[in-house]
């Protein structure tokens, strides 16, 4: 499963409507709707903002009153068959007098957005823990050893070293000798070097 390091956009015209597409990557589902709040906001005189996004496999989309099935849906279909998570796409319409038809509205919504996804950058998308882990500062190189290439968030240096990172649950074998709490499951965007 991938993601997208950070938003993209394209813009095309087809037949003097403008399709907008943006691209978000999600690190929560509450992200959506103040994403689409903020867009409306921006673009008050659009025709149309249309969606579709993806979060931890629960899809939405809609047709922002496009005829059914013309434009959410095949926003959607986009982002699944790029095998995209935790990611949300819009397509803001400015329509410009010309009826599209609907299988001109749904190429021109899948095309807009295959053209976001385009000038995105795409990560791996892995499941697994964030969790604090606790050990002496003798094993300070073991453990850095054990757990590269995934992220370290915090280090806090006391009686004994304290990590605040993510891994990916299978993983967790690999440091069970060491002391650690798993704080949240969770799907990370990572780009592993």
């Amino acid at each position: 499963m991938k993601s997208i390091e950070e938003k993209a956009s394209s813009m095309m015209e087809i037949q003097k409507s403008k399709f907008l597409a943006k691209v978000f990557p999600l690190s929560n589902i509450e992200e959506v709707d103040q994403i689409l709040s903020q867009l409306q906001k921006e673009y008050p005189d659009a025709t149309h903002i249309c969606y579709g996004y993806i979060f931890d496999n629960k899809k939405r989309f809609s047709d922002d009153g496009e005829p059914s099935g013309t434009a959410g849906m095949p926003i959607l279909k986009v982002l699944e068959h790029q095998n995209l998570d935790h990611i949300l796409a819009c397509v803001i319409r400015y329509f410009g007098g010309t009826k599209l038809g609907a299988g001109g509205l749904i190429r021109a919504y899948t095309n807009s957005v295959v053209a976001a996804l385009d000038q995105a950058k795409k990560i791996n998308l892995i499941e697994g823990v964030i969790l604090e882990m606790t050990f002496p500062y003798q094993q300070e190189k073991i453990v850095q050893n054990r757990i590269e290439p995934y992220p370290v968030f915090s280090k806090e240096y006391q009686e004994e070293v304290t990590y605040q990172l993510f891994l990916p649950l299978s993983y967790l074998p690999n440091i069970e000798e060491f002391s650690y709490h798993i704080i949240e499951e969770k799907s990370l965007g990572i780009e592993l070097t």
